[in-house]
């Protein structure tokens, strides 16, 4: 007997996870909604605290559904954020590395608390090379990294928090690099290029790690946010 293989169901716009745009849009429906007197000042307080810990589309409507604005017809479709480009911008890195780490029959490891630059080259030749970027400090969006594999190994970890890509390929070799989306738009993205011949390179995230600093500046948005949120409460 033949079988078949399912095609993968598409995921719902319902379980989409909600942007900062999302939510801004559900918290004005809740202030016309405390304006004209359908919420009391503490169902809109309730309401709007649930909306900004909330994590998919589909949650987001149910603070709104027994509210007006919710029924009408909408102007447009829910467009999903554009995910990170697989290059990274024109000119926004070097030609020359920054850092440069190079393992011939040996091994070049680079971990723990260090700055992380725009470009940096990574060379394995019958040896192997380590970049463990989750303690890095980032001061640059986007961090290049170029790969070489001959005989070797190049294994790169990130923070679980970042955006990656991957560009490149294997000769007898495994060039494998995890695809990751950070969600948050001032992330830093790091990119993979290069090639492995007879070797591998790896990237991929490294579980439990993630830059402090971006998620304090997340903390800190969300903090902007209550607080603008409460004026215009009290504004009314």
């Amino acid at each position: 007997m033949d079988l078949q293989k399912q095609p993968e169901p598409r995921t719902s716009v319902a379980e989409l996870r909600a942007s900062d745009a999302d939510r801004d849009r559900i918290t004005d429906i809740l202030r016309d909604a405390l304006a004209e007197g359908r919420l009391t000042a503490e169902e809109h307080a309730e309401r709007v605290e649930g909306v900004l810990a909330t994590k998919t589309v589909g949650e987001l409507d149910a603070f709104i559904r027994d509210l007006p604005a919710a029924h009408a017809p909408k102007a447009a479709t829910y467009t999903p954020v554009s995910a990170v480009p697989n290059r990274p911008t024109p000119g926004a890195i070097p030609i020359d590395p920054d850092d440069r780490l190079v393992a011939v029959f040996s091994a070049s490891v680079r971990k723990g608390r260090w700055r992380a630059g725009r470009r940096i080259h990574a060379y394995a030749i019958f040896g192997s090379v380590e970049i463990d970027l989750s303690e890095a400090l980032f001061e640059h969006r986007q961090v290049m990294i170029r790969a070489i594999s001959i005989f070797g190994s190049v294994e790169i970890r990130v923070p679980e928090n970042v955006s990656l890509r991957g560009s490149g390929g294997g000769v007898l070799g495994d060039f494998a690099v995890d695809t990751l989306d950070s969600g948050e738009a001032d992330a830093p993205v790091v990119y993979v290029e290069g090639l492995a011949v007879l070797g591998s390179v790896e990237a991929k995230p490294k579980r439990g790690k993630a830059i402090a600093d971006l998620i304090d500046r997340v903390t800190d948005r969300v903090a902007r946010k209550v607080d603008n949120h409460l004026r215009k409460h009290l504004d009314h």
